[in-house]
């Protein structure tokens, strides 16, 4: 079971393509990594971007299914249009199941791309995906809606181009899950913690695996909150390999 990040990389490892890798390895499937951008960060701090160019992109892509099957993939910080319409191109190219993080901001306030993403996430990626995986701001963007009750989540999710979990981190844990047009709600008590970082990168990995592991999307997003739930409760997503 290979999947594969398509992510920026994170130094301090909370998020990005090194978050994903570690996810990957604790639900004990093999993982692959895309770089699209370099930051430097930390949990607290945002200090600055430099992506990657889109042929280099291209180029680690076509390495990595040159040599493994991969089905199933993630996508988090995208950076530009461009490096968008390069990965919806590539998962038509190697029909790949893609789950978008349509990451815009990081969790430390810092703006990780060159300009708006919601529109070329809506043109190009998310009508190839299979499920993307937004917060209520991120959501917000995608729709052009506000959200701030259970029934505007769900209203929202309705006018997402794909598959989605909203996720409920910012409205009292309420989780909106929109599946071929099925409505779940998931609700979780909401912990007080500053290890949040990367939360939204480790649900979307986590939903990756377990999907290669041949979870159906409904189960494998469940699975994959309760998972990021242990993660912050715990403080170290490390602590969860031995556990599943």
């Amino acid at each position: 079971m290979i999947v594969m990040s398509i992510a920026g990389v994170d130094p301090s490892a909370g998020a990005g393509v090194f978050a994903d890798l570690k996810t990957f390895q604790a639900i004990s499937v093999y993982g692959t990594g895309i770089v699209t951008s370099l930051t430097a960060q930390n949990p607290y701090r945002f200090f600055s971007t430099q992506p990657v160019s889109e042929e280099y992109i291209s180029e680690q892509i076509d390495s990595v299914m040159d040599s493994y099957e991969v089905k199933f993939i993630k996508t988090g910080m995208l950076y530009s249009p461009e490096i968008i319409k390069l990965i919806s191109e590539k998962i038509k190219e190697y029909d790949l199941k893609a789950v978008v993080d349509p990451v815009m901001v990081a969790t430390s306030g810092g703006d990780l791309t060159k300009e708006d993403l919601a529109s070329a996430l809506n043109k190009y990626l998310l009508p190839k995906s299979i499920l993307t995986t937004p917060n209520i701001t991120e959501a917000e963007k995608l729709t052009s809606l506000t959200i701030e009750t259970k029934e505007d989540a769900i209203e929202a999710s309705k006018n997402i181009k794909c598959n989605n979990i909203i996720t409920g981190g910012h409205l009292n844990g309420i989780n909106t899950i929109n599946i071929d047009g099925e409505i779940t709600i998931k609700k979780q008590e909401l912990i007080k913690t500053d290890n949040l970082h990367g939360t939204g990168c480790n649900l979307s990995s986590a939903i990756v695996a377990y999907l290669a592991k041949d979870n159906d999307l409904k189960t494998s997003i469940l699975k994959s909150l309760d998972y990021v739930y242990e993660g912050i409760k715990n403080g170290n997503y490390g602590t969860l390999i031995a556990k599943l």
